[in-house]
């Protein structure tokens, strides 16, 4: 649990004066003799030459604007499952921290890939400073069962195990029978799918409201493939008007049965649950607020220059203007560098996605975004040095 900072966080803390922001001059090494250029010349070289033309009356986005000033953003990675989510997610974090911005990357998607990324031990659900970075840096796991559980001991009496304990606490217990078909049961003892991140994310919203949190001015999330965000994206206003219905049906009954239930000296029990189910869905509503923010947050959404990836991020990007979630970016991320002997497989490739780029140019959801394309490189992307590397390329 997060209810604690950690040493390292409150030592960061006392030791941080946020510079003013500031673009990062990266020193290439000098190219020996008889040595190919080396691979981030060849990328940003790729980079530049790939990039579609700037759409009439799109906005001119870089870095620098996502940098600038102290008041804390966010930033939410998502897209189709394998596109690089991860790394994009994580190279943005260490670019936000090597410009002197205290950062937290969390992971919300239940197969972490943040410790494999970083090359380091993240998992445990409990903030981890990451090593390297020029200003602190810290990345937190989000542990799946221990959002089921938080949800569980919020929506169920202390010790209960199941909804009519749940209905008992609220004293609806003789309605349950009825109010069977409501399917309350699904709801409080098997939470439904994406239930894992916006309880992480709210758990997250509620450990930075305490003073040792404030240093963060970005926070940096990299979400689950594409239909875990949606429903995750839906999932507090249907939280908010599940637990609103509850409470509203538990005070129309609650004059006509107080006076027995002082008797029993159940009220104050009642009321504790009340109580809990209230805080959750105030959280909900914390995090449908910041899902829709546009002065503070926005959805970058990641994908590759293929048909079918091209394609979803086309739907998603739909599905996030009907939720009113601010999208500004997109990143295509793997596109082949610029080469002049192509074999046979690189040049069938290289055809292939420049159809897909060409799909985007003529997207109307995707045609109006900024448009930030990322090279395929022969490396992997793991450690901070490396995640650097595509940062300074990516994100400019």
């Amino acid at each position: 649990m997060l209810a604690t900072a950690s040493p390292g966080l409150h030592a960061a803390a006392r030791r941080l004066t946020l510079p003013a922001p500031a673009l990062c001059v990266v020193r290439l090494p000098r190219r020996r003799p008889g040595h190919p250029a080396s691979l981030r010349a060849a990328a940003s070289a790729a980079a530049a030459e790939a990039a579609p033309p700037a759409k009439e009356g799109a906005e001119e986005l870089g870095f620098l604007e996502m940098t600038s000033g102290t008041r804390r953003r966010y930033y939410m990675l998502g897209g189709k499952g394998g596109v690089g989510k991860t790394s994009c997610a994580a190279s943005l974090a260490v670019r936000f921290a090597n410009n002197g911005h205290p950062t937290l990357v969390v992971s919300t998607d239940p197969a972490h890939s943040l410790s494999d990324s970083f090359a380091q031990d993240l998992s445990g659900g409990t903030l981890v400073q990451v090593e390297g970075p020029d200003a602190p840096l810290f990345a937190l796991e989000i542990n799946p069962e221990k959002a089921r559980e938080e949800f569980r001991t919020a929506s169920q009496q202390n010790g209960g195990t199941g909804v009519k304990d749940f209905m008992d606490s609220m004293g609806l217990g003789v309605l349950v029978e009825q109010l069977g078909e409501l399917k309350l049961g699904e709801l409080l003892d098997t939470p439904p799918p994406g239930l894992d991140e916006a309880l992480a994310i709210s758990k997250v919203m509620q450990f930075l409201e305490a003073q040792e949190y404030s240093m963060f001015s970005r926070i940096v999330f990299d979400t689950a493939p594409t239909g875990h965000t949606l429903r995750l994206l839906s999932l507090p206003d249907f939280l908010d008007a599940s637990i609103g219905k509850i409470l509203k049906l538990r005070s129309k009954i609650a004059s006509a049965t107080s006076a027995i239930k002082s008797v029993f000296g159940q009220e104050v029990q009642q009321q504790d649950a009340a109580n809990k189910l209230e805080q959750l869905r105030e959280r909900m509503v914390k995090v449908g607020e910041l899902f829709r923010d546009t002065e503070s947050t926005e959805f970058i959404i990641v994908t590759i220059p293929t048909v079918m990836a091209i394609s979803e991020s086309s739907r998603l990007h739909s599905s996030l203007q009907k939720e009113s979630v601010p999208v500004r970016r997109l990143i295509v991320n793997q596109v082949l560098p610029p080469s002049t002997s192509d074999c046979k497989f690189c040049a069938i490739k290289r055809k292939d996605q420049t159809r897909a780029l060409d799909m985007i140019r003529n997207d109307p959801e995707l045609m109006g975004l900024n448009i930030i394309q990322a090279p395929l490189v022969d490396m992997e992307i793991r450690g901070v040095p490396a995640l650097k590397f595509l940062g300074d390329i990516v994100w400019k």
